[in-house]
């Protein structure tokens, strides 16, 4: 969309050009050093000033069209311990002298509001994408926000010029939006003393994200609107603990939460390989099973014909955890001919070749299930939509060494936004947006659960505190979003742990479950896209207690 379609509006502190933004993003980030005793300003960091900027636009959905305006701006947040009564962190070193600013970050966000809509009643949603380390712009232009970038369904996307359009599935028939980048992502940057530390971590992590959405409605009068989280891939644990920590910490009580490809324990994981390092513990194979076979039958390489696929699924869900789970867990003391007899039946519902199977002792990881497919060509399928297929890098190789899905498509999201915020949302310029930060190495996975006084060096396992959440608000609804070829977080995984949530069953019946014949981003296929937009409309209409 031109930025022709939008009036800017200045208000408070908003720059009044972009080319007094574009001087902003030119400030030197430093000086030459001053006498000790010179108190004159400091420059001030382009990434800090939190200043926002204010447009106007409008979305056809469906037959309505809705008009809006959006802001896009900077929330500042701090590491546990900050006092903001003094303005000093733990040890009470003061923010106002530049060399000992207490850690803190800059989380950029844009937020669109219906216009003329009673905010008491106008439902808000918080969506935010996972990594973790990674900006929420494929949220935003790829499924909910009101521009939408094309690309080519399962295969390459060529380079630009990309087309940007109306997106008639965005949520904002249902709720006004509010996508937040994560601290260091995006336009939002980390700053004081060792500020990896503070904020790259599953319980940092969702204390900013909490100290955001607080803010966020204070700013903006959002108190006492219904709420609701979106997230996905790692966005779906930090919403687990996110809902939990607003909920009993802050008494931040939420309508909804809205899971997109989720993840709860890292102990079921299998899309890269780490189960082969954690020998004993085999459900990630089993989990991992159903999906293999949603892929092998996409790409017409199941020996047994193409037999519709929901049907064919649930036998194989049966068959991962009876037959194929108590074969895992004989180890050694399973017998030749059932050791034979397993390998047989994971060939049929794989398309995997039988000594295949047999070399790689019934475990088949997902990078090895990417690789092995699709070989007789030297293809790989994708491992976040498995639908797609790319040449494999080494033909000869154990695992796939890239993602066919991210290389078709990432350009043509970052090249989008990248245009669509400075030239439509006037924010940015100047000013450089990472997509995504490279902190899953250094990522503190330790985690302090619901009652639990101390933090636990395991795998995160977020299931308590979504539990824990919806016992201690038994009005509090789940919905579980998930694509049958997603191999990073495959679908049964989701509804696994959703079945083994430690909490009454009664609490069962506040989740419901919806599967799409796509991946991992289940809005790069335009017709899960448009059930997937259906059915949380619906999950937002049916919670918000409004008559």
């Amino acid at each position: 969309m031109s930025s022709s379609a939008h009036s800017r509006l200045v208000r408070g502190q908003h720059l009044t050009s972009a080319i007094a933004l574009a001087a902003l993003g030119a400030m030197p980030f430093a000086r030459a050093a001053a006498p000790a005793n010179d108190h004159s300003p400091r420059p001030r960091n382009p990434y800090f000033h939190t200043h926002a900027s204010t447009t106007r636009g409008s979305v056809k959905i469906g037959s309505r069209t809705i008009h809006y305006h959006a802001v896009a701006g900077m929330i500042i947040v701090h590491a546990t311990g900050w006092n903001d009564a003094t303005g000093t962190d733990g040890a009470g070193q003061a923010r106002t002298h530049a060399p000992h600013i207490p850690p803190e970050a800059a989380m950029f966000y844009v937020a669109y509001f219906k216009d003329g809509a009673d905010p008491s009643k106008r439902p808000i949603t918080f969506l935010y994408n996972g990594g973790p380390g990674s900006a929420s712009l494929w949220l935003h232009m790829g499924a909910f926000g009101p521009r939408r970038v094309l690309t080519a369904g399962h295969t390459q996307t060529p380079p630009a010029p990309y087309s940007v359009v109306n997106n008639r599935y965005s949520l904002l028939d249902a709720s006004d939006l509010v996508f937040v980048d994560a601290p260091g992502t995006g336009f939002g940057r980390v700053r004081g003393p060792d500020p990896d530390k503070h904020f790259y971590g599953a319980d940092a992590d969702v204390h900013a994200f909490a100290q955001f959405i607080m803010k966020f409605l204070s700013k903006y009068g959002r108190w006492n609107s219904p709420k609701y989280l979106l997230g996905e891939s790692y966005g779906t644990p930090r919403s687990a603990m996110l809902v939990n920590d607003l909920e009993t910490r802050h008494n931040v009580d939420f309508n909804g939460v809205i899971l997109l490809s989720a993840i709860l324990n890292f102990d079921d994981s299998n899309g890269i390989g780490m189960a082969r390092f954690n020998p004993g513990v085999d459900l990630p194979y089993e989990l991992s099973l159903p999906s293999f076979t949603a892929t092998a039958w996409y790409h017409h390489k199941l020996p047994g014909g193409e037999p519709p696929l929901q049907p064919l699924l649930a036998k194989v869900e049966h068959f991962a955890m009876t037959d194929y789970a108590q074969a895992l867990r004989a180890g050694s003391l399973l017998s030749r001919a059932k050791f034979a007899a397993i390998a047989t039946d994971l060939h049929r519902y794989t398309g995997l070749p039988t000594h295949y199977i047999e070399q790689a002792n019934l475990r088949v990881s997902g990078g090895e299930f990417q690789h092995e497919l699709l070989s007789a060509s030297d293809r790989i399928t994708g491992r976040l939509d498995s639908r797609f297929a790319g040449l494999a890098l080494n033909p000869l190789g154990q695992r796939a060494q890239y993602d066919p899905q991210s290389t078709a498509i990432s350009s043509a999201y970052v090249a989008a936004f990248n245009n669509y915020v400075r030239k439509v949302l006037h924010f940015g310029f100047g000013l450089r947006y990472k997509v995504l930060i490279p902190v899953w190495r250094i990522w503190n996975f330790s985690h302090r659960p619901p009652g639990v006084h101390h933090t636990l060096a395991r795998a995160l396992n977020v299931m308590p505190d979504l539990a824990n959440a919806m016992k201690q608000d038994p009005d509090l609804k789940v919905m579980l979003n998930g694509g049958y070829f997603d191999l990073a977080t495959p679908f049964y995984e989701g509804i696994y742990e959703m079945q083994h949530l430690p909490m009454p069953r009664k609490l069962q019946a506040n989740i419901e479950y919806h599967y799409y014949m796509s991946g991992h981003m289940i809005y790069v296929h335009v017709p899960a896209l448009k059930r997937l937009h259906a059915n949380i409309v619906k999950f937002i209409d049916s919670t918000d207690h409004l008559d």
